[in-house]
């Protein structure tokens, strides 16, 4: 009796001193996001684009206040992503739905940004509506070394014309001194149904792939985040079959992907963005499995959300529960986007 006691005495002090081992292990957090920022348009009417469609375009009065407040928005939510936990704004955030690099000044030069000195990535590209992707990044934490715009050729099923649609951004920097990739997407959407519009968001999902794999026959283990407003749900054939990326983490194999948001989506029934009271995950952060490796002497996937807070819903009327959107019925309606913003937390052990 009395050896069994030492036995699990000897056990109880090992888990103990295992526990707290742990609990004195310390950890660097930053917040890598994305945000479709919802029609992000100036107010001057640039002849060479077709803006003048743009929803604050279409506005018959207070186009410069009401541009101001939705840019004072777009501030105040990529301030607020990740900082219940990481304590800062996000280290890189992908953007989609924006005009021109100027928007996206004026975004960052906000009094809720300015401090955080945030750079910008933008390149014009072909889209028909005069919207692009770009990214932002903290420069005290993300040192941009490479970045190119890739171009996007698809062609419509029925016509055979080419669809003019946004380019695929690539970035390579370093963050806090660790080498990542991020491609930041906006996919064609599905105007016309569907089935009808599938074709092009599968040839989006290619050209991901094709980049992903360019990568990763240099180095297998890069570490790689494609992100953006995909138009797909995590289980649609774009991001299941092209992409073949994995639902959980234990199936992804060297250069594999993991998909965090098709448990989300798919066990929990969460969502970005809604329509006919039905929900779709169309923002995803997809990344490669050196990411998701437990050595944590660089940094690592820890875990990743849905910024939905309540300020970002609506609270009444037949879009109860839907993400507060800008513009609606021909007017501004001070909400925010129609889509939530997507965010993984990434960790590094630092010594005590």
């Amino acid at each position: 009796m009395n050896l069994i006691k030492s036995l699990l005495i000897f056990a109880a002090l090992s888990c103990f001193l295992t526990v707290a081992a742990q609990k004195k292990k310390k950890f660097k957090i930053h917040t890598i996001a994305f945000y479709n920022l919802e029609n992000l348009f100036d107010t001057i009417d640039d002849p060479l684009k077709r803006d003048e469609a743009s929803p604050i375009m279409e506005l018959n009065a207070n186009r410069s206040q009401i541009y101001k407040q939705k840019v004072k928005n777009m501030a105040r939510v990529i301030a607020n992503i990740g900082a219940d936990i990481a304590k800062n704004s996000p280290a890189v955030i992908g953007v989609c739905e924006v005009e021109n690099r100027k928007v996206l000044e004026d975004v960052v030069n906000d009094p809720l940004l300015l401090g955080k000195d945030y750079g910008i990535i933008h390149f014009e590209g072909p889209d028909r509506r005069s919207i692009d992707v770009a990214l932002l990044y903290q420069k005290d934490l993300f040192r941009p070394i490479e970045s190119s715009s890739l171009e996007l050729r698809i062609y419509d099923d029925l016509t055979r014309r080419r669809v003019y649609t946004r380019d695929q951004l690539l970035v390579s920097g370093e963050l806090d001194g660790d080498l990542i990739y991020i491609i930041v997407n906006h996919w064609p959407s599905r105007s016309g149904g569907e089935a009808r519009s599938r074709s092009k968001r599968v040839g989006a999902a290619k050209l991901n792939k094709r980049i992903i794999d360019s990568l990763q026959s240099i180095d297998p283990y890069a570490k790689i985040f494609t992100m953006g407003d995909l138009n797909d749900d995590p289980t649609n054939d774009s991001v299941k079959e092209v992409l073949k990326a994995k639902k959980n983490k234990e199936d992804v194999e060297l250069k594999g992907l993991y998909n965090p948001y098709e448990k989300m989506f798919s066990d929990k029934g969460y969502g970005t963005t809604a329509y006919r009271d039905a929900w779709s995950l169309f923002d995803q952060i997809i990344m490669s499995q050196p990411l998701l490796e437990e050595d944590y002497s660089s940094y690592r996937f820890w875990k990743a959300g849905i910024y939905n807070k309540a300020y970002l819903t609506n609270k009444r009327g037949r879009w109860e529960g839907y993400p507060f959107r800008s513009f609606a019925d021909g007017g501004f309606t001070d909400g925010f986007s129609d889509h939530f913003p997507v965010y993984v937390y990434l960790i590094k052990q630092v010594e005590d």
